[in-house]
C-alpha cells in the first residue's frame, strides 16, 4: 500500500482525527476504500496532487501545501472527479533520506464515492 508506507513514520488524518504508524493507516485505507479484482485489487481511482508549494528548513524539516484531486471511472460509473481538497504535510531527515512526519487532510468538495468508499461520505468532512 503506497500511501502508508511512504506515510508509515507519521501520521495522516483531518477534521475527524488521526493515525499514525504504517499498520494503522494501512487498516485505514483497507477498511475504507472499495477495490476491483478485474483491475488487479485497484479502487479504479487516479490521485493527482496539484500545484504543490514547498518550504525546507534550515532544521531538516519540511513543510509543504498543495490541491489534490481524486477521479475514478468504473464501468458504472463515467470518469469524474470524486473528492477534492487540500494537503498540508510536514516532513522530516535523517541519514536515510526524507520521510512524512504528518499528512493533514482537507476536504472540501466529495463528489460521488458510492464506488469508491466502503464508509458514510458524511465522515469525510465536518
Amino acid at each position: 500500500m503506497g500511501s502508508a508506507s511512504s506515510l508509515g513514520r507519521g501520521s495522516f488524518g483531518g477534521e475527524q482525527g488521526s493515525v499514525s504508524g504504517a499498520s494503522a493507516i494501512t487498516k485505514l485505507f483497507v477498511t475504507t476504500t472499495r477495490r476491483y479484482r478485474e483491475t488487479g485489487g485497484t479502487p479504479r481511482t487516479r490521485h493527482l496532487v496539484l500545484n504543490p508549494i514547498v518550504e525546507v528548513g534550515d532544521d531538516g524539516t519540511a513543510s509543504a501545501r498543495s490541491t489534490f484531486c481524486v477521479v475514478q471511472a468504473t464501468e458504472q460509473l463515467p470518469l469524474q472527479a470524486i473528492v477534492v481538497g487540500r494537503y498540508r504535510d510536514t516532513f522530516g531527515r535523517d541519514e536515510h533520506g526524507w520521510y512524512f512526519s504528518s499528512r493533514r487532510v482537507d476536504v472540501e468538495m466529495v463528489g460521488d464515492v458510492s464506488a469508491h468508499l466502503l464508509m458514510d461520505p458524511g465522515a469525510l468532512s465536518g
